[in-house]
């Protein structure tokens, strides 16, 4: 009987059990970090305290746990049948956005939907960027190993991403362009034959460099950050040295005082909550959150959250390689693709290897809908995991006929 409750509690923490032990690590100290640097919303942002703050991302931890474990209870076959529907919805959104967007919390893009009658808002690219990836998925599983025209490849997997990436790269570049590079990935474990995938690049390539002329040259794409993308990359390229005018150095500011505070931390760091630089470093909460860490948790706090994220990509290729159908295995490598290059952008931006982007840390970084998106996609990780013992009890191979992989996605 003991044993029996013992089973049943257990299984509340349905799928891989070291990934949910991971999750749940990295959430329950997200609160922490989160909770020092949101002073600065507080007195430069001026936007609640910092009580408020921590009461807002401690809500979205357990309504991202809460959504996670629901995503356990749906087969994750029908998300991949319902993908297409979903994309449609979050494509109208996005449409709505570029017409009523709005910013929050000191941001300067209008990348928020609000909803009518309500304080809350969200950012329909993140929900766009998780359907689009679901949907790659499911296509290329249905089609594998056939034959087709290139214009069904035109219609059904160029068509779609680009259509995204139009929609999200006005006011979100870097999210657009991780669109890009993840359906390229996706594409390319898919199994789509590569003349195509290099012709999505060529294509890809043509069609950006359109947009950025239009945006830089003429005024046919009224309010788009083209002309900030271009400051940011020319700061980056600019040593410390070059860094002389007034202007220059706001413009390398947040640069150089995540830099500072990475510096400051040290081998041990200042302390949980004694960070002296989060006042001065916009989007300590959120875009710059790394920074804050390793210098309120030093070298050594930064190694440990570091190693509980490559726990978690570990894991993730593991369900991936273990699970026996196609869908499932492709789906969950495309989903860590997702968190991993979130993960490498935001810290690479931390500590000045890349430009400055506005990619959030996964499961920590302040803010509802990212982290929300984030706990989805490692429910649907979960979920496919969960599913591994199940294919093993029905006897099914480690290879699938094509009828079978048909049958499942």
């Amino acid at each position: 009987m003991k044993m029996q409750e013992r089973d049943t509690k257990f299984e509340l923490l349905k799928g891989d059990k070291v990934l949910w032990s991971v999750i749940l690590l990295i959430s329950f100290f997200s609160v922490f970090p989160v909770y020092s640097a949101s002073s600065n919303l507080e007195y430069i942002v001026n936007s609640g305290t910092t009580t408020s703050h921590l009461i807002k991302h401690t809500f979205f931890v357990v309504l991202g746990l809460g959504v996670m474990r629901l995503v356990g209870w749906v087969k994750y076959e029908y998300l991949g049948k319902l993908s297409s529907i979903f994309l449609g919805l979050t494509v109208v959104l996005l449409c709505l956005t570029m017409v009523t967007g709005q910013t929050i919390d000191g941001a300067s893009a209008s990348r928020w939907l609000k909803i009518p009658g309500t304080p809350i808002s969200f950012q329909p690219s993140s929900f766009a960027y998780l359907m689009l990836t679901i949907y790659l998925c499911r296509y290329l599983t249905k089609t594998i190993k056939r034959e087709r025209l290139p214009i069904e490849n035109m219609f059904y997997i160029f068509g779609p991403v680009l259509l995204v990436f139009g929609l999200v790269a006005k006011d979100n570049g870097s999210t657009a362009l991780m669109i890009l590079m993840v359906s390229l990935i996706v594409m390319f474990i898919g199994q789509l034959d590569k003349k195509y995938i290099f012709g999505f690049v060529g294509l890809s390539s043509v069609l950006i460099g359109i947009f950025m002329f239009v945006a830089l040259k003429t005024n046919l794409i009224e309010n788009n950050r083209v002309h900030t993308w271009m400051s940011r990359v020319e700061t980056f390229t600019k040593k410390d040295s070059q860094v002389e005018d007034e202007a220059d150095k706001a413009k390398n500011y947040q640069v150089m005082q995540a830099k500072a505070a990475i510096v400051h931390g040290g081998i041990a760091g200042m302390g949980p909550g004694k960070s002296a630089l989060k006042q001065m470093l916009p989007q300590s909460a959120s875009d710059f959150i790394f920074a804050i860490i390793v210098e309120e948790y030093g070298f050594i706090g930064a190694t440990v959250l570091i190693a509980l994220y490559l726990i978690m990509i570990i894991r993730i290729v593991m369900i991936a390689s273990k699970m026996p159908a196609f869908f499932g295995s492709l789906l969950v490598l495309s989903l860590g693709t997702m968190i991993f290059v979130q993960l490498a952008v935001n810290i690479a931006v931390a500590i000045n290897l890349i430009p400055v982007t506005g990619q959030p840390l996964p499961l920590i970084s302040y803010g509802g809908t990212s982290m929300l998106v984030t706990y989805i996609q490692l429910g649907i990780i979960l979920n496919v995991s969960s599913r591994i013992q199940v294919y093993d009890e029905e006897g099914m191979g480690k290879k699938q006929s094509i009828e079978e992989i048909n049958d499942i996605a």
